[in-house]
């Protein structure tokens, strides 16, 4: 089981290679620490250099077990625009899932988090700007023609022809079971 990630790469800043600034073709890949897959990846910039700028949304499935998703800063080095294939790492970023869910933050939530990047050799090499958003499952709705009556879930709060409810467990329900 997983869920669904969307996370709009932004920008970076302050990106170097070998301690020079980057004059660009840069790209960046998303991926789950928990899973085998290739991930997503974003189209080059070519025009940015140290300060590349992308605005694109990719879409990650994160599986339940997954406790990162790794942002990597990539420099392509081959000729050709259509493979991304030789590339240099700029920089990686690992983000706990704990940092966009759980919690009291409710699904579909938008994220903007700035993350450290770190290169090959634990130097620090920039910052990631990126958003976040975990996509909720879409739940069926049931429309008026195939359900006669609503379904209701509680207590009837008064025996008088009232239509309120109430849901929970009252606090003194649980001393109640104990004592039984």
């Amino acid at each position: 089981m997983s869920r669904t990630v969307e996370v709009t790469v932004l920008s970076a800043e302050n990106l170097q290679m070998n301690k020079k600034p980057l004059r660009g073709n840069t790209f960046v890949t998303v991926h789950s620490d928990a899973t085998t897959d290739a991930g997503a990846v974003t189209k080059v910039d070519s025009e940015g250099g140290s300060y590349p700028s992308w605005n694109e949304k990719v879409v990650v499935n994160v599986p339940l077990h997954a406790r990162f998703i790794t942002v990597e800063v990539k420099s392509k080095t081959t000729s050709s625009s259509s493979s991304l294939t030789g590339s240099n790492s700029i920089g990686v970023a690992r983000i706990p899932v704990s940092d966009f869910i759980g919690g009291y933050v409710p699904e579909n939530q938008l994220h903007f988090l700035s993350y450290r990047l770190w290169d090959g050799n634990v130097r620090r090499n920039g910052v990631i700007n990126i958003s976040v958003r975990v996509k909720a499952p879409e739940r069926s709705s049931c429309s008026s023609n195939s359900m006669p009556f609503a379904a209701v879930t509680g207590v009837p709060v008064a025996g008088n022809g009232s239509t309120g409810v109430v849901t929970g467990i009252p606090a003194l329900w649980l001393n109640y079971q104990r004592n039984i």
